[in-house]
């Protein structure tokens, strides 16, 4: 089945399972399992429950995605115009457009290098994206820190020693960047070091795009993650990571996925956790409804691992095979679907030009 879907039917629907999977365990994010049966009924999560005013809606995991891939789609355009580019900076400017979101005065959150009136660009006009829902501390933190200082954290200088899932949740658009999966992994890794400077924090970043990477081919998931692995092993500091992984495929060898056997793999919060728990229940499931379900009934980082697992599952099985109910009720639906055809447009044989493209992705 998984080898007949298109291309652009796997990408849309690696950004709407990985949305669908942060909606669906957004209220429940580190609630116990018996407090998530209590809150749902004996089956646990079984559809959304409102959370953040409404159905159906994302939290921070899902907004910082689509901030990821705008700022790769607008380095992209610049590497066209200019043919050099670094790709970490755009991606620096991404993230602080998207903390402006969250309330951050732009004066205060452009950076010092940056001495533009207003943001600007296609997610920051969006009105809908300027809510708060729940960021991580440590994004939070170092994005307003860059807002102070302009100090860009990266590999060789990391800027504090957090290996945090708020790296790796939003690192699956990386996967479209270029046909190489080594700099897929790198860039992946860079885009993670700027807010998260433990190798765990962004190695797991660089091993799910590259995972992700070779989904979007059609390729299996033992596949793409021996691929991934192939590439880790090269880095130094995959000490965590690379057990991670063997340990999902070990579980899996047990059977059909229980919230006893996801949280045995840890709680999602971290970097290698949050990967490995998602390799693993899409590893055991047969669709990828079912897999976002199971990814977020156990007692950790509920929404993460929905969002990282769906990302994978969408890759998987393509968007034809994501729950229609889900589909209609899901925050941001048609941003996601927009951003995410734009990229293809932007990534293919004939990216777009013209006045509107460039105020919709300024190369800058």
């Amino acid at each position: 089945m998984e080898n007949s879907v298109d291309k652009r039917s796997r990408w849309r629907g690696s950004l709407l399972a990985g949305a669908i999977g942060d909606a669906l365990g957004a209220k429940t994010e580190f609630d116990s399992i018996d407090r998530i049966r209590e809150i749902a009924g004996p089956a646990g999560i079984t559809d959304f429950i409102p959370a953040y005013g409404g159905v159906g809606r994302i939290t921070d995991d899902t907004q910082m995605t689509l901030f990821t891939l705008e700022g790769l789609i607008r380095a992209h355009v610049a590497l066209r115009l200019t043919g050099d580019i670094e790709v970490g900076y755009f991606l620096q400017l991404a993230y602080q457009r998207w903390l402006h979101t969250q309330g951050v005065p732009w004066d205060r959150a452009r950076g010092p290098k940056d001495d533009s009136v207003q943001p600007d660009g296609r997610l920051v006009t969006n009105r809908e994206l300027y809510s708060r829902r729940a960021p991580g501390l440590t994004c939070f933190g170092e994005l307003e820190a860059y807002g102070k200082t302009g100090v860009r954290g990266t590999i060789d200088r990391p800027i504090n020693n957090s290996k945090g899932c708020g790296g790796v949740m939003r690192a699956a658009p990386v996967a479209l960047w270029t046909d190489d999966p080594s700099q897929v992994f790198a860039v992946a890794a860079e885009s993670s070091a700027l807010t998260h400077g433990h190798p765990s924090g962004y190695l797991s970043s660089g091993t799910f795009a590259v995972i992700v990477h070779h989904l979007l081919d059609g390729r299996s998931l033992p596949d793409a993650v021996d691929a991934a692995k192939a590439i880790l092993v090269r880095w130094p500091g995959h000490a965590e990571q690379l057990p991670a992984l063997d340990q999902a495929f070990a579980l899996a060898e047990q059977g059909s996925p229980t919230p006893e056997k996801v949280e045995s793999l840890g709680q999602g919060n971290v970097g290698e956790t949050a990967l490995s728990m998602s390799v693993y229940v899409a590893l055991t499931t047969e669709d990828p409804n079912s897999a976002l379900l199971a990814s977020v009934n156990h007692s950790g980082d509920s929404d993460s691992t929905g969002s990282v697992c769906g990302n994978l599952v969408g890759a998987m099985y393509g968007e034809q095979a994501l729950r229609e109910s889900w589909l209609d009720r899901l925050e941001l639906r048609e941003v996601i679907e927009g951003v995410a055809d734009d990229a293809l447009a932007e990534f293919g044989p004939d990216a777009p030009t013209g006045d509107q493209w460039s105020v919709r992705y300024p190369a800058h």
